[in-house]
């Protein structure tokens, strides 16, 4: 996969791109990682990539023909015009898991970071493909969420994580959220790992984790459930958590 990304902050994304995942990821060729300044595009002494809005009111707007020679330069470079202009905005539409795993198919994307008070109307209309939001916030540019874009399409790919299930057994990847997980030691003054976890049947831990992950979801984000047609097994798995939750001690039989 490549990914461009158009943003006045280029060093913002190169050092996001360096660690973790998709570090690693970019190192062995699996992403593939540019990015653009439309400062570079200006035609003026000042590089000049914003300025005052129409109408009057505080703040500047990114201007059209800076992004636009970014944008042609990208296409250039990659030699395509297949890839997907989406424009980081809190008016697009809401990232969520089925998004990612949909961008993740892609060959190419190429991701608009937008700063100061956005990016001239036109140019989204005639060049953006697509807006995507993280959340109902307002963040001081789209590098950001650039780079969680970036993080969460790039461990996608074919060959990123070492595990190929880790991504299938995240939260959301079924439409719930994931189980609890525990490490060593199995005892510690703060608890103790769940008995099955330890037993090696793997059929139990499966069913264990089925329902710590519904019951999770039911507990945290019921909206989720609401979404999702539970099949017969799922609905027992989940009666059953709800059981053990309401005769589960409070902290007042503790002494607490």
């Amino acid at each position: 996969m490549r990914i461009d990304v158009i943003t006045l902050f280029p060093g913002f994304i190169e050092n996001c791109a360096k660690v973790g995942v998709v570090g690693r990821a970019r190192e062995r060729g699996l992403v593939e990682i540019a990015t653009w300044n439309p400062r570079d595009f200006a035609t003026d002494n000042y590089r000049s990539a914003d300025d005052r809005c129409y109408g009057g009111g505080p703040g500047v707007v990114m201007m059209i023909d800076p992004l636009r020679k970014a944008l042609a330069n990208v296409r250039q470079a990659s030699g395509s015009a297949a890839g997907k202009a989406i424009y980081l905005s809190p008016q697009g539409a809401r990232l969520d898991q089925a998004k990612v795993e949909a961008l993740a198919q892609r060959d190419h994307l190429i991701l608009l970071c937008g700063r100061y008070e956005g990016v001239d109307e036109r140019f989204i209309e005639h060049a953006v493909e697509e807006e995507i939001s993280i959340g109902d916030y307002v963040l001081s540019g789209g590098e950001l969420a650039a780079a969680i874009l970036i993080d969460a399409v790039g461990r996608l790919q074919d060959g990123v994580l070492h595990d190929a299930e880790s991504a299938q057994q995240d939260s959301f990847s079924d439409g719930l959220l994931d189980c609890p997980h525990y490490t060593r030691p199995e005892r510690h003054e703060w608890g103790v790992v769940p008995a099955v976890l330890t037993s090696g049947d793997h059929a139990a831990i499966a069913r264990w984790r089925q329902k710590q992950a519904l019951g999770r979801t039911w507990l945290r984000r019921p909206d989720l459930l609401d979404r999702l047609a539970l099949d017969k097994k799922q609905r027992a798995l989940l009666d059953e958590f709800r059981r053990e939750h309401e005769h589960k001690p409070s902290d007042e039989s503790s002494g607490e």
